[in-house]
């Protein structure tokens, strides 16, 4: 299966100011990728590349004074099936895990592992089996327990906050639940993409990118999405990093407002 996808983003800027940009594929979509993944910029301006310490393909540019758009579009080959559903994958003791897991078992900027919601978790999971069914177990009821309105959109809610509100976005979602699954010592990390309505009734909401988690379990990362909690058809990785703060499209250093915002992701016949 075939996906295009892309965005324009515009910003307008009352003075230069240096940016950051993470609206690239992930390196790992790399090989799967069938026409460029090419971040092009009006006025035609400079991008340097790097990658940050998650692994994520980043860049950097000086925005000038004005207005500014960013534009990318790809083709993606896709293997067409639902996100693994995996119900045997155990769960480590945290003796056992990679160092490189460990990192997503700390409280980072919008998950909150060393507040209140420690005991709730073991109040609400602490009975399930270790490993999946308890993340299953998480995705339940964060899914239940939030309800989703895009005016409601914050960027400054933590998981605490979204529990005690019920009110959030995909990325709300995602932080709780992976808040939840650090507290129960389940390596959790933050993914954002592309996620259209592929094998799934259309919306007429607006297109956006979306948040999703992965999880270490059975000695491998799984796809949960807290939001659809459903195994979905067509997910293409940005970026992934502790939380949303690891993997914000852009970065400005100074002063910038959105003037457009426009993503597209469609299963090609």
């Amino acid at each position: 299966m075939l996906i295009r996808v892309g965005y324009e983003i515009a910003f307008e800027l009352p003075q230069p100011a240096p940016m950051l940009l993470m609206l690239y594929l992930h390196p790992t979509r790399e090989l799967t990728t069938r026409q460029p993944d090419q971040l092009r910029t009006t006025p035609n301006l400079p991008i340097s590349e790097y990658y940050d310490m998650y692994g994520n393909r980043c860049g950097r540019v000086v925005a000038p004074q004005g207005r500014i758009e960013f534009r990318n579009t790809a083709l993606v080959e896709d293997c067409g099936l639902p996100d693994l559903l995996v119900s045997q994958a155990t769960q480590a003791e945290v003796q056992d895990l990679p160092h490189e897991t460990l990192v997503y078992l700390l409280a980072s900027r919008y998950c909150e592992v060393d507040s209140q919601l420690k005991d709730v978790a073991w109040q609400l999971f602490g009975q399930t089996a270790p490993g999946w069914a308890r993340v299953q177990a998480i995705c339940d009821f964060v899914h239940n327990h939030i309800q989703f309105d895009y005016l409601q959109a914050s960027a400054n809610r933590t998981a605490l906050d979204v529990y005690q509100e019920k009110v959030g976005v995909c990325r709300d979602y995602t932080h709780l639940a992976i808040t939840f699954c650090r507290n129960c010592n389940i390596p959790a990390r933050y993914c954002t993409g592309y996620l259209g309505d592929i094998e799934v009734p259309p919306t007429t909401a607006p297109m956006d990118f979306s948040a999703w988690f992965e999880v270490y379990l059975g000695g491998q990362w799984y796809t949960f999405d807290a939001r659809n909690n459903t195994p979905r058809v067509g997910r293409v990785l940005m970026a992934r990093g502790r939380d949303a703060a690891d993997v914000a499209l852009t970065t400005t250093f100074g002063v910038s407002e959105l003037k457009k915002f426009v993503v597209s992701t469609d299963k090609v016949d």
